[in-house]
């Protein structure tokens, strides 16, 4: 495998104290060859950048200029999929988060469906407030969480005193099939007295509009129920109601290792390029101590 990157011969130069009249000799040359033909000239420098290659982070990035992306590049194209994975996490976050660009809406709502919800809701409330969530959130969704058995049924009924009079009448009288009469405490007091059934099927009953207000107080009251609505809801919204930047930049908030698993998923020849954003002395270092064979490879070429 040859590998070939322009070496900064001005470097080698001033660290061998190379005369300008053999420098042109070694335009064309590896380093290897360079440092050979030093050291077979008594150039004791040679000798001692010899070894030094393989554990000197700085000469290694002076000497193949590893701060220009190009050159990373290079190099980086030549690793296989296994040694590029392990490198990207060495990426700081906001480099993991460019990287997701590469990637279709689509194909990052496929990749939210894959993180702790706990993760998907800090994205999901990078896009939305809690209003707006409970705004988009279908129908169906709303019912699930109302009547789903770790619904605290008491904290339902006592938030059931912000809702109006006339729609607590109207949810009764649906499940009773007579007239609802009385104050409101006393109508939240024959729903609490209602069967499991028909107390769920008068919940539900609910106008869309007082079902989500309902919703909207519990959910501020306690907000791990936000976790009890499905996923695909939630990536349907994103979807739905936001476009691929916004969806890129709210992801900032996940957890590097969860972002890490997403960026692997793009193809190998993305991942370089989106791997050249390390950190000059990571890479540098990763060369020496990860991939000494890649590096003995790069000053042999």
């Amino acid at each position: 495998m040859s590998i070939r990157i322009d070496t900064n011969l001005e470097y080698l130069a001033s660290r061998l104290n190379i005369p300008s009249s053999r420098l042109e000799d070694y335009k064309d040359k590896s380093v290897e060859d360079i440092l050979q033909a030093e050291a077979a000239a008594g150039n004791q420098e040679a000798v001692k950048m010899a070894a030094d290659m393989f554990t000197d982070v700085n000469m290694l990035i002076e000497l193949f200029q590893l701060a220009d992306p190009r050159n990373k590049l290079v190099i980086l194209k030549k690793m296989t999929a296994a040694q590029l994975e392990k490198l990207v996490p060495m990426l700081e976050t906001n480099d993991l988060v460019q990287g997701l660009y590469y990637f279709t809406q689509s194909s990052l709502l496929d990749m939210l469906k894959d993180i702790p919800k706990e993760e998907l809701l800090k994205t999901v409330f990078q896009l939305f407030s809690e209003a707006q969530v409970i705004e988009f959130m279908p129908e169906e969704e709303l019912d699930a969480l109302l009547t789903h058995e770790d619904m605290d049924k008491e904290k339902l009924l006592q938030a059931l005193k912000f809702i109006p009079e006339m729609y607590l009448q109207q949810i009764l009288e649906s499940v009773t099939g007579q007239e609802a009469k009385g104050s409101s405490s006393e109508l939240i007091t024959q729903i609490g007295q209602l069967g499991d059934l028909n107390y769920k099927k008068a919940i539900t009953n609910f106008e869309p509009t007082q079902k989500r207000e309902l919703t909207f107080i519990l959910t501020n009251q306690e907000n791990k129920l936000y976790e009890k609505f499905s996923t695909d809801a939630y990536t349907h919204m994103i979807g739905r109601e936001r476009d691929k930047d916004e969806t890129v930049k709210a992801m900032g908030v996940i957890k590097p290792e969860y972002l890490q698993k997403m960026i692997k998923e793009l193809p190998q020849d993305l991942l370089s390029v989106v791997i050249t954003q390390i950190d000059t002395e990571k890479f540098a270092d990763a060369l020496i101590n990860k991939f000494p064979e890649l590096l003995a490879q790069l000053i042999s070429s």
